[in-house]
């Protein structure tokens, strides 16, 4: 299991801009709160599904199998 940014530099700069202007909170989610502090809890019980393979919800962050 890996877990990497976006190969897309465009994507992921304007998710880490978004994040700068948020505090840290998901520029994706309206609510911020605690399980949406990047990586987010929904992101995270993702890694943690050894059976989940992709984006995270604002597609920061992609775990892969290998």
């Amino acid at each position: 299991m890996a877990v990497k940014l976006n190969e897309n530099q465009a994507v992921v700069q304007n998710i880490r801009h978004g994040l700068e202007k948020t505090g840290g909170y998901c520029p994706c989610r309206i609510a911020r709160t605690d399980e949406n502090r990047c990586m987010c809890k929904e992101f995270r019980d993702q890694i943690a599904d050894p059976h989940f393979e992709g984006y995270c919800h604002c597609m920061l962050y992609y775990k892969s199998a290998d």
